[in-house]
């Protein structure tokens, strides 16, 4: 069943991706979640690094994969790239916090943000457009994008801010070619929010398997809500056809049971 949501994970255009921290007996591990609108993996594993990413979709994605700035991510090589900017702009909101005097970073805030505002305007313009003046128009505002990172003479934290946005620079405004791709990566939060309440009620799992057994069992159960299944008759149905058969019930096969049924009711 995992593999099968694996599976359609992989082929599906937009995947949104998060980790969490985890513990096994102690140890510092990580919860992984990558997902689409139809199904969500979970992975555990001792690494928050590339190769798990790696492992999950391949070295290729033909996709758009949104992410938070994890440089993890930056391992598989994507059709397109989307990065969370309201993580950008909550780092970027407290530094203007705690430093009022520093007028230059609430400058350079409502200048970026007013660049991402005009992203969102093109995103909606974009099925009026051709080929060619949707991408002069993006072209446009990654001109304006680094005009801004060109700031003269920035003071030191100004300074963090915009090398911080220029590693982003190539993953800030794909979005705007992408109607319905979004700006940040709040999907993949409440995806990954699942496994972070379960940290938090259990302090995680006694050992790696049952790190690994969870994390089928929450793929599972989240795959069934967001193809708005009951995951306890899933299970019911999916024990009753292992008994019958030795093989496990995949989510496909249930849909193909449970369809003739809705249609009657």
């Amino acid at each position: 069943m995992a593999d099968e949501i694996l599976e359609d994970v992989r082929n599906g255009f937009q995947v949104w991706a998060d980790e969490t921290g985890w513990r096994v007996r102690g140890a510092t591990w990580w919860l992984w979640a990558f997902a689409n609108q139809t199904s969500a993996y979970y992975h555990a594993a001792a690494s928050r690094g590339s190769p798990v990413v790696i492992q999950i979709l391949g070295t290729v994605f033909a996709g758009v994969l949104i992410t938070d700035a994890w440089a993890a991510y930056n391992a598989v090589d994507c059709l397109f790239r989307q990065t969370c900017m309201a993580h950008v702009f909550r780092k970027i909101r407290r530094l203007v916090k705690d430093n009022p005097n520093a007028r230059s970073i609430l400058h350079f805030y409502v200048r970026l943000k007013r660049i991402l505002r005009d992203g969102e305007r093109l995103q909606k313009r974009a099925p009026m457009l051709d080929s060619d003046s949707l991408l002069r128009a993006k072209q446009r505002l990654e001109v304006r994008l680094d005009q801004l990172l060109a700031w003269p003479n920035p003071n030191p934290i100004l300074a963090k801010i915009i090398a911080s946005v220029r590693r982003l620079r190539g993953r800030i405004l794909t979005f705007s070619l992408l109607p319905g791709c979004p700006t940040h990566n709040n999907y993949g939060e409440y995806i990954i929010r699942k496994g972070v309440l379960k940290r938090k009620i259990s302090g995680g799992s006694m050992a790696p398997r049952g790190a690994q057994a969870y994390a089928t069992l929450i793929s599972i159960a989240q795959t069934c809500h967001l193809r708005k299944i009951p995951f306890s008759s899933f299970l019911l149905a999916s024990l009753k056809h292992y008994c019958r058969t030795g093989k496990p019930l995949l989510l496909s096969q249930y849909a193909a049971i449970i369809a003739p049924q809705k249609s009657a009711a």
